[in-house]
């Protein structure tokens, strides 16, 4: 089985923590959600990592990022032991991802999501255009890393870019998970542009992506609905990452 760890009230973790559950009940997996509250230190979640690292019960551990401001986000990401780390997110296999040492290693879920969906297109990854916009620990840099390794060129788009719908414009794809509301107008994205909306934002009790879907979808060649996109094929690899840990560890013990 799997446990996720949710500390604190951030809409978009809830949503997933949830969806990830609903879908191992149905799977029959196992998945413990451990909530924990918002002002919960970092030595208490370290603590709640090694009793999951020390517990045969437990293949997969998944933290809900982003983490309360006063947690210490790598310390506590750096204490997930490395084969029960089903969301790639310690430090060894991050480290990993970004060497292009893939092999055998469980791969980020919502990075992973967005690759399987672009596939599912399908379109060419070797010597496309891919445009990043985001550059965040859980989507957009080990993103970028993995498109890189398929032989994307990349550009990493942010905050502080310039001009970006000029960068946007020469995309092939269009890759966002920049948790903006409406970020990505008309004006951003061309004719033969495939676009992945990684974004997830709660608007009025709604939730939304980063894209604005019914002024995009007309003008574009494919794009991905949120909700119903990316999230929800993320919470199946997730799954996938528990059973394929659990695998593993039951053929080295």
């Amino acid at each position: 089985g799997g446990v996720l760890l949710l500390a604190g009230d951030d809409p978009g973790s809830r949503w997933y923590a949830q969806a990830k559950a609903k879908l191992g009940a149905r799977l029959g997996i196992d998945v413990l959600v451990e909530k924990v509250p918002g002002d919960a230190t970092t030595e208490a979640l370290t603590a709640l990592l090694e009793r999951w690292n020390a517990e045969p019960t437990v293949h997969g551990i998944l933290v809900e990022l982003p983490l309360p401001p006063q947690v210490a986000t790598a310390t506590v990401l750096a204490g997930i032991a490395p084969h029960k780390d089903v969301d790639c997110v310690c430090p060894t296999n991050r480290g990993r991802l970004f060497a292009g040492d893939e092999v055998g290693l469980l791969l980020p879920a919502t990075p992973q999501s967005c690759i399987e969906l672009l596939e599912s297109v399908p379109c060419e990854l070797s010597g496309a255009r891919a445009v990043v916009v985001g550059r965040g620990e859980t989507v957009g840099r080990p993103l970028a890393a993995m498109l890189v390794s398929r032989h994307c060129t990349v550009t990493i788009c942010h905050t502080r870019t310039q001009n970006l719908a000029d960068v946007t414009r020469q995309a092939d794809l269009l890759m966002v998970a920049a948790g903006r509301t409406g970020l990505v107008t008309a004006e951003l994205v061309g004719p033969d542009m495939v676009v992945v909306d990684a974004g997830i934002n709660e608007v009025d009790d709604a939730l939304v992506g980063d894209v604005d879907f019914d002024a995009v979808a007309p003008i574009v060649r494919a794009i991905t609905p949120v909700p119903g996109g990316v999230g929800t094929l993320t919470t199946s690899i997730i799954m996938r990452n528990v059973l394929q840990a659990a695998r593993k560890q039951r053929e080295t013990n």
